[in-house]
């Protein structure tokens, strides 16, 4: 498939729904709504509070590359940020413009793409993106984008999905082996069956070798085990094939969440 074909079945995907608006039952657009929105998220992700570290954002001007329904980008603004966010998606701008909107809340925000953001080099001090960056066709490309907008001196902090951990190998496992797929390569199981068409993983050392070649310090490459690695979540019987899979993984990189952060020299 044609990298603008792809872009484009992620763009119609994710325009249908925002990221993390699904099982919410509240009327659309509501305090009822983000509010609900907002629990589900942290609840389950609280790595992001971690990661993120809100507070950190104050007076600084940031990007937040991918918004969904705009949660962590609220986040960012209510401390005090200078917050610019974009996002492929109007469905995304749309559930950012209603959010600032009923906290009386102003940013800047637009649609656009993470392989080609329109902003001058060395323009924010800081750009954040949480599971965002998997989902575009050249994910090295956007990882560069990010770098080249942040200033000298300033901090990325991006999550792209790890390839190596329990919910990626019970993907493979569900769409490749119970289904006689066994040339079926985990790559291919989530590039055709987590959320939008093309979604990738990667591993620490493969996340290490995209940025080697930047100009970069203090760089920090990590995974999270999360909520969506504890399989029997999906099925009692499944704590079983959890231990299992925790044979064949190392249990120090097993997490989905992989998480980069570093500082532009």
């Amino acid at each position: 498939m044609e990298n603008k074909q792809l872009k484009n079945e992620v763009k119609s995907y994710w325009d249908k729904q925002a990221c993390g608006t699904d099982e919410i039952d509240a009327q659309k657009f509501t305090k009822e709504y983000f509010d609900a929105i907002e629990e589900k998220r942290y609840s389950r992700e609280p790595e992001i509070l971690e990661f993120a570290d809100f507070p950190s954002g104050k007076g600084k001007k940031m990007l937040e590359v991918g918004l969904g329904a705009g949660t962590d980008f609220i986040n960012w603004v209510r401390n005090g940020a200078d917050a610019h966010g974009i996002d492929l998606t109007p469905e995304s701008i749309a559930h950012v413009k209603h959010r600032l909107s009923l906290e009386g809340l102003e940013a800047k925000f637009e649609v656009g793409d993470s392989e080609n953001l329109p902003y001058d080099d060395n323009t924010f001090e800081f750009v954040y993106s949480w599971g965002v960056i998997h989902h575009t066709p050249d994910t090295p490309k956007a990882f560069r984008e990010i770098y080249r907008v942040l200033q000298p001196g300033g901090k990325a902090k991006i999550m792209v999905y790890n390839r190596k951990s329990m919910l990626a190998y019970f993907f493979w496992v569900k769409h490749a082996l119970f289904k006689g797929k066994f040339s079926m390569s985990v790559d291919e199981a989530l590039f055709e069956n987590m959320e939008s068409a093309g979604t990738k993983g990667y591993t620490i050392e493969e996340a290490k070798a995209i940025v080697k070649d930047l100009p970069l310090k203090d760089l920090k490459v990590k995974t999270y085990f999360t909520f969506y690695d504890r399989l029997e979540r999906f099925n009692p019987m499944l704590r079983l094939a959890s231990k299992v899979i925790s044979l064949f993984v190392n249990k120090k990189k097993r997490g989905w969440f992989l998480t980069v952060e570093y500082t532009k020299v």
